[in-house]
């Protein structure tokens, strides 16, 4: 089941960041706080958070050895949305169609989370997965198609929708993030113009795609930083930064320390890890 994952930890982690791309993830125990931008998502046993495009935010999970964190993860796949949105269209209403969250958590119901425990039977059960899995993984969408959160999940296999326009601009960012950003390139890319563009990216994603680019950047540099955390400025440089000071600025404003010093706190587990500021 390549698409499936179970994640464990027995300790609390320190706020991370990350990319989270088009996915579900059910909590089964433990909670997660999660920062998009200025938004703070907090999710626990028995909710689930699905995000329909790639999204860099900081996530910080609370574990304990005698309680450990516990979730199961699935990666969406457009094509098998499309052809169960083709088998049986869900209805669209206005609201959808002029602006989706490209996250959303919501409460797993009965149906959402008895599927879910027969997929994860079927890690005990090769044999049963090769039937099965794909079975259960069409269940677990159209769960989730049909959940309130339903939109966000529709958005990955619809043509028309922002998340498929702006999917090859998002696309391009995340592989290129440490090259300039030219918009008008990005907004041809999505077959709109450089104001449609913007309106369409920061409704989708909470941020323009400078900021994106950025927290693509300062993640990036955050996690160099953990293997080396002496080498500030060649971080910077890698991520995509010429100026040092702006660098340094830039990734004080996101974590609240300046680089180098912030990466030596995150590699001693017993000093206070420091707290996000707000994006900007």
């Amino acid at each position: 089941m390549p698409r499936v994952e179970l994640s464990r930890f027995s300790t609390a982690t320190p706020p991370t960041g990350e990319t989270v791309s088009p996915s579900v993830a059910l909590i089964l125990q433990g909670d997660v706080r999660t920062v998009l931008c200025k938004r703070t998502l907090h999710y626990e046993a028995g909710q689930f958070v699905v995000a329909s495009v790639d999204l860099p935010v900081t996530c910080a999970i609370q574990a304990t050895s005698r309680q450990p964190y516990l979730a199961f993860e699935m990666r969406l796949e457009p094509s098998i949305i499309s052809d169960l949105l083709l088998a049986t269209p869900a209805p669209r209403t206005v609201t959808e169609r002029t602006h989706v969250p490209s996250i959303a958590t919501g409460t797993a119901d009965p149906d959402l989370l008895d599927v879910i425990g027969r997929m994860t039977r079927l890690l005990d059960r090769p044999k049963d997965a090769t039937a099965l899995a794909p079975l259960y993984e069409r269940e677990i969408l159209w769960r989730l198609i049909s959940s309130d959160q339903g939109a966000t999940v529709r958005q990955i296999g619809l043509p028309d929708s922002d998340v498929s326009q702006l999917g090859h601009a998002i696309s391009w960012i995340r592989t290129h993030y440490d090259q300039p950003l030219r918009v008008e390139e990005l907004a041809a890319r999505s077959s709109m113009s450089v104001t449609s563009f913007h309106r369409h990216f920061r409704a989708l994603t909470q941020m323009t795609p400078l900021q994106y680019q950025k927290h693509l950047r300062l993640h990036e540099a955050r996690a160099r930083l953990l293997a080396h955390p002496r080498d500030v400025a060649d971080a910077g440089y890698a991520v995509g930064y010429e100026s040092p000071s702006q660098f340094s600025r830039e990734y004080r404003r996101m974590f609240g320390a300046p680089p180098g010093r912030h990466a030596t706190q995150l590699r001693q587990p017993e000093a206070p890890a420091t707290t996000p500021a707000p994006a900007q």
